[in-house]
């Protein structure tokens, strides 16, 4: 959970964020299978916020959603665009329209039909919002926004292009955020997505193969991971093949994109997520993609309240990009 506060225009300050661990497979595919364990690890870190902010900003996954981009009319009426949009999302879900949970955006005049708006049409199923908002209200906290992960990612994001030649225009910039079971890419050009991938692939396979390797279970090798204290040829016999491994699943990434865009090679790599500060990822990466690799943290440049530990968010920052494009939603104009 992280609170921030503006401090000017597009300035913000961490106010106080807080961290509380979830069991395995609490959470797999969007699906919340273990809602008293996500509950109490929200209340954790609620009580270990101790802000006395009730409203909150959540988000599901983007392997939940399904997103399109259409065309709607300029001149066209609330009711009009609404109903457009509807039939639209009816025509997307896979699933009975009785349990869509949709929303949209108009994103401006389409470059290629000036008399027409280009609008995002986003659904999921409404199970994994009401389930997330329940937990919430369980908790004592209000959502007052639903957005989605990979949105969120976006939105943290224009708290680092700053770290970017041109502030990222006319540059190729891929977010790669590496999570326990699944990695995040999205390649933006000139600030603008042009490619996404989510697949199978994070840092539950490292553990995995520490298990395997050290002959323990997968909570003690999580364990052992996690605060520092593997055997000291984990470093030559464990880790080195896992950053290997990762390294080529972000180049096969990064080949999809060359080979259904226009692009052909990218300026830089924003790590971010659970694996970002492994160490020797980013320089896997850097070695196997030629690009400039930074570790993402979206609150250099913010000012820390007394309550923030600076060495501490420094740590703790490659793995809050979605819990930051969520605070900063509260800053939305209306």
């Amino acid at each position: 959970m992280l609170e921030l506060a503006a401090t000017g225009k597009d300035a913000h300050r961490v106010e106080r964020y807080a961290i509380a661990p979830l069991p395995k497979d609490a959470i797999a595919d969007g699906k919340i299978n273990k809602p008293e364990a996500v509950e109490a690890a929200m209340s954790q870190a609620w009580r270990s916020l101790d802000s006395r902010t009730k409203t909150i900003a959540l988000a599901v996954p983007v392997s939940a959603v399904i997103s399109k981009k259409v065309l709607v009319p300029i001149q066209a009426s609330d009711n009009e665009v609404e109903a457009q949009i509807t039939a639209e999302a009816n025509q997307m879900a896979s699933f009975p329209v009785d349990e869509v949970s949709l929303d949209y955006q108009i994103l401006g005049p389409s470059p290629k039909s000036p008399s027409d708006n280009e609008a995002l049409v986003v659904i999921t199923r409404r199970d994994r919002v009401d389930e997330r908002v329940a937990i919430a209200e369980a908790v004592g906290l209000q959502t007052v926004i639903m957005d989605v992960d990979n949105f969120s990612t976006l939105g943290a994001y224009t708290k680092m292009a700053y770290q970017l030649l041109g502030n990222g225009k006319k540059q190729t910039v891929a977010i790669v955020d590496m999570g326990a079971n699944f990695t995040h890419i999205n390649i933006l050009h000139s600030n603008q997505l042009v490619f996404q991938r989510t697949h199978a692939f994070g840092g539950q396979i490292l553990t995995q193969d520490i298990a395997r390797r050290f002959d323990v279970s997968l909570e003690e090798a999580e364990d052992a991971k996690r605060k520092g204290q593997l055997p000291d040829r984990y470093k030559t016999e464990v880790l080195p093949a896992f950053l290997e491994t990762a390294s080529q699943e972000v180049m096969r990434s990064l080949q999809m994109c060359y080979a259904s865009t226009a692009y052909q090679s990218v300026d830089h790599v924003l790590l971010c997520g659970g694996c970002a500060l492994l160490p020797g990822l980013d320089a896997a990466i850097r070695n196997t993609t030629q690009a400039n690799v930074i570790i993402a943290n979206p609150f250099a440049k913010m000012a820390l309240s007394g309550k923030v530990n600076a060495q501490r968010l420094g740590n703790d920052a490659p793995m809050m990009i979605v819990a930051c494009g969520l605070a900063l939603r509260r800053f939305d104009s209306v």
